[in-house]
């Protein structure tokens, strides 16, 4: 995710890292040298090419925006989802932590381990990774099942199973109550449908061919834009035509990014700093050493 100053509107018209200029600065400039040699043939006569109307383009365009911003919608709906649900196991965490204080100490850090095992397992299900466990995440009596982990089909269920085994196997042995067995389970089952919804938004992406047939539509336009703009614009063309290609490809670009939040990517949800901050809160707790606090890098927070 990308973290900048926003206050001084110079700094975000000039700004380079953390824009979406780089990932589509490429395809812009191949339309603007389209467009050159376009008005370069018109101009000098070198071909004889017949102007496309511009009531055409106007119509097209007006088809283009209203696709595009259903699909930025969509997108923008997916990402804010996800931002929700990651919202919502934070607190999660934070009650969970709370109503531990009723176990022992010896099975409570085991409990808040699982817990934080779950967050990590959770987020590298979602990006499609082994569980990455660096040397600054702690899970206490839990990280010798890291490795046993990645053999699991679903890591972060299996880690809420054996949650669950702890629970029962303390009630049974009479060292907690139905009722505080009732009150600690309940963010058990709310964690699994954290991650329900989580795999939800992962597992069904919007579909390929509609997102290809935008990208088509938007290709098309900019490589015709010239064909019909040359006659009007003349030697602007090329600025007329990088401009409006920079605008359609940047919000298309910058909606397929955020159809998948759960990524790497600059303009994902910054998931590593989620697990950071659970961390940092769960180890405050338990009176354990913090991790090293994170810094952005080239103003993307991970």
């Amino acid at each position: 995710m990308i973290v900048r100053d926003k206050s001084n509107s110079w700094s975000i018209f000039f700004a380079w890292q953390g824009t979406i200029l780089p990932k589509i600065l490429p395809s812009v400039l191949a339309m603007m040298l389209l467009s050159v040699l376009a008005w370069l043939m018109v101009y000098h006569q070198v071909y004889a090419v017949t102007s496309v109307p511009m009531t055409a383009f106007t119509i097209f365009g007006v088809l283009i925006s209203i696709t595009l911003g259903f699909y930025h919608h969509a997108s923008y709906d997916r990402w804010w989802e996800g931002r929700k649900l990651w919202g919502a196991l934070v607190a999660n965490t934070r009650h969970l932590s709370r109503d531990s204080y009723f176990l022992s100490p010896d099975e409570r850090e085991k409990l808040l381990g699982s817990m934080l095992l779950f967050v990590v397992a959770l987020r590298d299900r979602l990006r499609q990774q082994p569980v990455n466990a660096s040397d600054d995440l702690y899970f206490g009596k839990c990280a010798d099942k890291i490795s046993w982990l990645d053999t699991q089909l679903n890591a972060p269920q299996r880690v809420l199973e054996e949650m669950q085994k702890q629970l029962i196997a303390l009630v049974r042995q009479g060292q907690m109550s139905d009722i505080i067995y009732l009150s600690i389970q309940k963010h058990i089952v709310e964690m699994g449908g954290i991650q329900a919804g989580c795999d939800r938004i992962a597992g069904t992406p919007l579909p390929f061919a509609y997102s290809a047939l935008l990208s088509h539509a938007i290709v098309g336009f900019c490589w015709l834009l010239p064909f019909g703009a040359g006659a009007v614009m003349g030697g602007w063309t090329p600025l007329f035509v990088g401009l409006v290609a920079y605008f359609l490809l940047g919000l298309y670009e910058l909606a397929r990014q955020m159809e998948m939040p759960f990524g790497i990517e600059d303009n994902d949800l910054s998931l590593d700093t989620l697990v950071h901050m659970i961390q940092s809160e769960t180890l405050m707790l338990l009176e354990k050493p913090l991790p090293q606090k994170r810094e952005v890098t080239g103003f993307c927070l991970k």
